[in-house]
């Protein structure tokens, strides 16, 4: 992404943000964070809550043990540092990335945080494919809501793949995964077309990088089989409201909806 390009989406993209109500409740929000139970935004925290609670019991805490030290966590997308900051409650070393350094979400949000931890993360600001990490420098690489946003998902996996350990594991949160192409393709062209009431007049810098917008199986496993990767799939049991939409959607006939759950791949 060119850089203009790029300064113009980190400005839209934290007006957007901050129109949605996210980053209003101060430091209270924050350190509440995922089990966000007001505010406009409670009802998505709902989802990302259990994604958090399944990702600790099924990835984390069974990397700790085969490790039986602290982990060396790389967040990449980081934004307001909720996830480094719960990480490093139970003892373990994060960093979080993130292009963006806005106080909305950004990273610059996460300076709150310092107050309430022994010695506070650090905080880097980098692109995904470009990371100023040194090679085979961390236990757990976490995409945090943020693969989608890859532009080229095989260099992205690539500089991913190049900072975890062997034996390190790479994990995928909360991005839209659908299990037919056609059915994510069909969001795009729907968010394209709501473009103006969702996003007003920011719509055009916000829709004007190419990310992938969303993933597949299929998609993962292209872009990750040069470097030697098997994704497991860890299904999250979510809200009843989340898993009924399927349901709705087949009985109005409309595409499928996308499925967050939790995507791992062990490094060799």
């Amino acid at each position: 992404m060119q850089q203009e390009t790029a300064r113009a989406f980190r400005a839209a993209y934290a007006e957007q943000r901050a129109s949605e109500g996210r980053g209003a409740g101060g430091e209270a929000e924050l350190l509440a964070l995922p089990y966000l139970e007001t505010g406009p935004q409670a009802k998505n925290w709902q989802v990302r809550a259990r994604t958090f609670d399944h990702f600790v019991t099924q990835v984390l805490q069974p990397l700790a043990i085969t490790r039986a030290r602290p982990l060396r966590i790389a967040d990449l997308g980081a934004g307001n540092g909720w996830l480094c900051y719960r990480l490093a409650r139970l003892g373990h070393d994060p960093v979080a990335i993130d292009p963006r350094t806005d106080a909305v979400d950004g990273l610059g949000a996460a300076a709150s945080y310092k107050d309430h931890l022994f010695r506070m993360f650090r905080r880097i600001s980098a692109s995904f494919d470009a990371l100023p990490l040194h090679d085979r420098s961390y236990d757990l690489v976490v995409f945090n809501a943020a693969l989608h946003y890859a532009i080229d998902l095989g260099s992205v996996l690539t500089e991913a793949a190049r900072v975890t350990d062997a034996g390190g594991s790479i994990a995928i949160l909360d991005s839209p995964f659908y299990s037919r192409d056609r059915d994510g393709a069909a969001m795009v062209t729907e968010k394209r077309r709501a473009a103006a009431r969702t996003f007003a007049d920011r719509g055009s810098v916000l829709l004007a990088p190419p990310f992938i917008e969303y993933l597949t199986r299929e998609r993962l496993q292209q872009a990750s089989g040069p470097l030697g990767l098997h994704w497991r799939r860890c299904r999250v049991r979510y809200p009843l409201w989340y898993e009924l939409r399927p349901l709705l959607a087949a009985g109005g006939s409309r595409r499928s909806p996308s499925r967050f759950d939790i995507w791992e791949a062990r490094l060799p």
